[in-house]
């Protein structure tokens, strides 16, 4: 209860005792097309129509898992991770890069995410700050991420030149390959594609690379200025920009 109080109270919301009502009783009697719910467990998002949203690290358990016996990851090996590293997430969603990146950074490391969207934000820094799963590293890797709500562009601009070594895009995660979680969280994401002021600021802040994930066919390369495209078997691609 303090827990559900305590983020009403952030995201400037109604709190609501759902009391014997299904969900969608409830949001129907609130008037709502989404509603945060929040359990001794989890907290979920949940939209009127469909599956709720939950935080779950997704791919990034098992691409940990590969990591740690020894095996490339195609993120690491594009952006160049290693212990003792700066690196910004521009594009939070559910944290899964951001988690294979802050086990990269390591203890030394800091890694920050931002996620423009209020309620996929605390949805995210809540699943961050208690999921435990069977991995320790996992775990670890998660808590050292630092959460931040916030627009990057807007982020960025306030930053020291070269006050990082490496800053992030994932365009993907608004409307690309996912699994199931990351296709239910989906629709609550800001949908606007990267603008090319966000990377130019990028390439200003970040002292060794620019890089983001996309379509290996895509568009976005070009209108973006990413001119070193590394392919993976997977249909996606990894820019980079050496600043």
């Amino acid at each position: 209860m303090e827990r559900a109080q305590r983020l009403a109270r952030e995201l400037g919301a109604r709190f609501v005792r759902r009391g014997t009502m299904t969900l969608a009783q409830l949001m129907r009697r609130e008037k709502d097309d989404r509603i945060l719910v929040v359990s001794e467990t989890e907290v979920k998002l949940k939209p009127l129509d469909g599956p709720a949203a939950v935080f779950h690290p997704g791919m990034a358990h098992i691409r940990l898992q590969r990591l740690l016996a020894g095996e490339k990851d195609p993120l690491v090996a594009a952006t160049g991770a290693r212990p003792g590293d700066v690196i910004v997430d521009c594009t939070m969603g559910l944290a899964s890069d951001a988690i294979i990146l802050s086990w990269a950074a390591g203890e030394t490391g800091r890694v920050t995410a931002l996620e423009s969207e209020p309620a996929v934000y605390v949805l995210t820094r809540e699943g961050l700050a208690t999921y435990e799963s069977d991995l320790p590293e996992l775990n670890a890797a998660m808590r050292r991420i630092r959460p931040e709500q916030a627009d990057h562009l807007d982020w960025l601009a306030g930053q020291p030149d070269r006050s990082a070594d490496i800053v992030y895009f994932d365009p993907m995660f608004r409307s690309g390959i996912g699994g199931s979680s990351i296709d239910r969280v989906r629709e609550f994401v800001n949908p606007l594609p990267i603008r090319p002021e966000a990377v130019r600021e990028a390439c200003r802040v970040a002292r060794r690379a620019v890089v983001m994930k996309e379509r290996r066919d895509s568009g976005e390369w070009e209108r973006l200025g990413f001119g070193r495209i590394r392919a993976s078997n997977s249909g996606i691609a990894y820019g980079v920009i050496e600043p």
